[in-house]
């Protein structure tokens, strides 16, 4: 089994910096609402809890440059 490395920082209420082995990422957003998270590699990902038996939503986009 690969170790792993990941680590998770609270800088203020409701934004978060996660660093992991090839990145970072800032997520932001609250417990009610959609999560957005910009990875330092272009990934925009939004992400939403859904009430009752839906669970949960992802949507992913590559950031393009140029």
């Amino acid at each position: 089994m690969p170790l792993t490395f990941r680590k998770s920082f609270r800088i203020l209420p409701g934004v978060r910096l996660n660093i992991n082995k090839r990145s970072w990422s800032l997520t932001t957003g609250g417990h009610h609402g959609p999560r957005r998270t910009h990875s330092s590699t272009g990934r925009r990902t939004t992400s939403m809890d859904l009430p009752g038996p839906f669970g949960w939503r992802r949507t992913t986009r590559r950031g393009g440059r140029g």
